[in-house]
């Protein structure tokens, strides 16, 4: 088994915010892989179902961002789970909007929820790293990540959600090459290599030539008469 668990805060206050893109990444795949109905346990809301060859959990903490692990620990203990068969769906400020990582341990960066798992289960997990940019100064990140997303950004969250939706098979079977390609297929989708044809050049039109006109006869009725006897 594996376990799929998203980062947010509970309640439909925090449901639009950046900090919330991992609860948006589990329930669309929870969705589009008609996983089971959402139950309450482990101080979260689970759904299980099937990715690839691999049965999952996806988990949604309702701890608060914070305390994440206390929940990520328990489902993982009682399921007599690894840590490396969790996958934590998290905002990534060192991002860009649209960009999709996935990494294997490593620290926290400061983020709070991982801090927390860290804490919980060790730093030996796998993460996919949802980005959402950086507001530019470190006093403004806690109102830019509590703040919602703009509608500006409704297009490129779209094609992010639905790409690690269709990739989330090749994740749960551990294959993030293949996982990042569907990702990639959505955000950024090959330009066809055929150029679009060019238009028909207009033929050119022959340039008419001037109709020969006879050479005027200037000779006198005498003349005329005595070449003809020549």
């Amino acid at each position: 088994m594996k376990l799929f668990v998203g980062l947010g805060n509970p309640g439909s206050k925090y449901a639009r915010n950046r900090h919330n893109i991992g609860f948006m990444a589990v329930d669309r795949i929870a969705d589009d892989h008609g996983f089971g109905p959402w139950k309450s346990k482990f101080q979260a809301e689970i759904a299980e179902g099937r990715l690839g060859g691999e049965k999952v959990l996806v988990i949604k903490p309702q701890t608060f961002m914070n305390r994440s692990g206390q929940s990520v620990g328990e489902a993982m203990r009682f399921y007599k789970l690894d840590s490396t068969d969790v996958t934590v769906f998290h905002d990534e400020l060192d991002l860009a909007p649209g960009k999709v990582r996935v990494k294997a341990g490593g620290g926290h960066a400061g983020h709070n929820g991982l801090r927390s798992i860290h804490e919980h289960i060790s730093p030996a997990y796998d993460r996919v790293r949802l980005g959402i940019g950086h507001p530019g100064r470190k006093e403004m990140v806690s109102p830019y990540v509590l703040g919602d997303f703009a509608k500006a950004d409704s297009d490129w969250l779209d094609d992010v959600l639905r790409g690690v939706s269709d990739g989330a098979g090749h994740l749960a079977d551990g294959e993030g090459g293949k996982f990042m390609n569907a990702v990639a297929l959505r955000t950024a989708p090959p330009r066809s290599s055929k150029s679009p044809s060019e238009p028909a050049k207009p033929t050119a039109k022959p340039i008419s030539q001037p109709e020969s006109r006879p050479t005027p006869d200037d000779r006198s009725a005498m003349q005329r008469l005595l070449d003809k006897f020549k």
